[in-house]
């Protein structure tokens, strides 16, 4: 699977920004579409993912609430909403596909997108 990150901006705390991930290659359904971000200094951590054969859904606590994760299944891209957004919320933002669902560890995903900068103003 090849997976592309976009979306990524500058954005003012409060603010809203919509990320995509565009899915190639296999057969997407079989995999869950993840979101991790990586603040600088900090470890990759896991925001949300998605089942793509039926839609079912996983969050962090920190993204609980405020963003929401979906996919269109026609254009084979996944998304993240994020509303209220925070300058903790300030990091690279990755795409990611993995065989099994529920996972939050980096080291369960396989495939990976190249990343998209999400900074959050105060």
């Amino acid at each position: 699977v090849q997976l592309q990150a976009s979306g990524g901006g500058l954005v003012q705390a409060g603010g809203s920004l919509t990320l995509s991930c565009a899915a190639s290659g296999r057969t997407v359904s079989a995999y869950a579409l993840g979101w991790f971000r990586q603040a600088p200094g900090k470890e990759r951590e896991f925001v949300s993912v998605i089942s793509w054969i039926d839609g079912k859904t996983y969050y962090a606590d920190s993204a609980l609430g405020r963003f929401t994760i979906s996919r269109d299944t026609a254009k084979n891209t996944m998304y993240l909403q994020m509303n209220s957004l925070k300058p903790e919320d300030t990091a690279v933002y990755y795409c990611a596909a993995t065989n099994f669902w529920g996972v939050r560890d980096v080291y369960e995903y396989d495939y990976w997108g190249q990343g998209t900068q999400v900074t959050v103003s105060s």
